[in-house]
């Protein structure tokens, strides 16, 4: 093994060392860790689309470290460990391109991947044509991924303009649920989660990624509103000196800048 990799697991294994190891690592579980993992990758994409290579090598070691702590955990209870982890991933690797390491047949990318999908499908052996490996993704892309299948199983709208009359009737379910006397916390985010799905399928019959799009409109409010900041700063002033109508003013110059 690489002589970085090896360091790299003797540090982590000293973390959680019981005699001298660092407090917070050996109170860690698997579960307690899922949200760093997710953050990490986050953090690694942020790093791809910004173009900025020394920020990937960084986030990426990050995301390394989440693997090997798991790895670590899983180790310390007999279950699996790094080198068992990377030899079952080069094992699928090399299982699921037959076109590389075998007699396999496949000259383009497409039929590559419709090779891995059949592949991918004898391996899990699936009950249903839709379980729960199809949640194992941000919210909206698992959305979007379910309502592609159900598409290839017949099972769909015809077109964007069915979708979005779902849409709209999703809509009105959540707004009946915010103008009781008391709101149901429960049911609201119930009808919530059914708009966003249904959102989710407007966007596939507009072939649209919906997880893409909210990213773009998350990059762009941070934009616009950095833009109301240095406004602000430039006239020696702070948020607070201002009331909603007049920062809208603000966000409405920004985005006139845009235009």
């Amino acid at each position: 093994m690489n002589e970085e990799i090896s360091r790299l697991k003797k540090v982590v294994a000293q973390l959680r060392d019981p005699n001298g190891g660092c407090p917070w690592d050996l109170k860690q579980t698997h579960e307690s860790l899922l949200p760093f993992l997710i953050e990490e990758s986050y953090e690694f994409v942020q790093a791809v689309e910004n173009q900025n290579t020394s920020e990937m090598e960084e986030e990426l070691g990050d995301v390394l470290l989440q693997v090997v702590l798991h790895s670590q955990l899983a180790s310390e209870k007999g279950q699996f460990d790094l080198e068992s982890v990377a030899k079952k991933l080069s094992d699928k690797m090399v299982r699921r391109h037959p076109h590389v390491f075998s007699d396999g047949d496949a000259k383009t990318s497409e039929e590559v991947k419709v090779k891995w999908q059949e592949i991918k499908a004898a391996e899990k052996q699936k009950k249903y044509s839709i379980d729960t490996n199809d949640l194992a993704a941000p919210a909206l892309t698992s959305s979007f991924k379910i309502g592609a299948k159900t598409k290839d199983l017949n099972f769909d709208w015809d077109d964007a303009a069915q979708v979005s009359y779902k849409v709209e009737e999703e809509w009105q379910e959540l707004k009946e649920e915010l103008m009781v006397s008391k709101i149901n916390k429960n049911r609201v985010k119930e009808e919530l989660g059914d708009f966003l799905f249904s959102v989710a399928q407007l966007a596939r019959h507009l072939d649209v990624d919906p997880e893409e799009a909210l990213r773009d409109a998350n990059k762009k409010f941070v934009r616009r509103f950095n833009r109301i900041e240095d406004m602000i700063k430039a006239e020696n002033k702070t948020f607070n000196d201002f009331d909603q109508m007049q920062l809208d003013h603000y966000w409405n110059l920004a985005k006139g800048e845009e235009k």
